[in-house]
């Protein structure tokens, strides 16, 4: 898992960059677009750099868990995690240039890598016997 991650880390940096030569394919820095299509396009390209970064940031620390409610939690959240930078995707091409405020993908792809994060998080506390304190 930590290979998948640091791999789908590095691929959704490349879309990032990908991305930035889009929006400026399309002059979004101009304000031709107007102000609210540049804010979607420059908000959803940000969150593909966050999904890119939270992939590599898991993919270098990874260790997986012994077994049991602990491995479920981690394995959960690595799905969630490595599922978030797909929407986000669709989010920027499918949300960015349409007028509104439609978030079909942003919201829950910002939820979804919420929930993979801190199910990392959780997933790394032992009861409290297991550790041993060193004064």
């Amino acid at each position: 898992m930590k290979l998948v991650h640091l791999v789908v880390g590095a691929l959704v940096l490349v879309a990032f960059l990908l991305t930035g030569q889009y929006m400026d394919y399309l002059d979004v820095r101009s304000g031709r677009l107007g102000d609210a299509a540049r804010m979607m396009y420059r908000s959803r390209h940000i969150y593909i750099l966050l999904a890119g970064l939270v992939n590599l940031g898991v993919g270098a620390y990874f260790i997986r868990r012994a077994g049991g409610w602990q491995k479920a939690l981690q394995t959960l959240g690595s799905i969630l995690i490595l599922v978030a930078p797909i929407l986000m995707l669709a989010a920027f091409f499918s949300e960015s240039g349409v007028p509104g405020l439609r978030r079909h993908f942003t919201q829950p792809a910002i939820i979804i890598i919420s929930i993979g994060t801190l199910c990392h998080a959780f997933s790394s506390l032992r009861p409290r016997s297991s550790v041993v304190r060193k004064d």
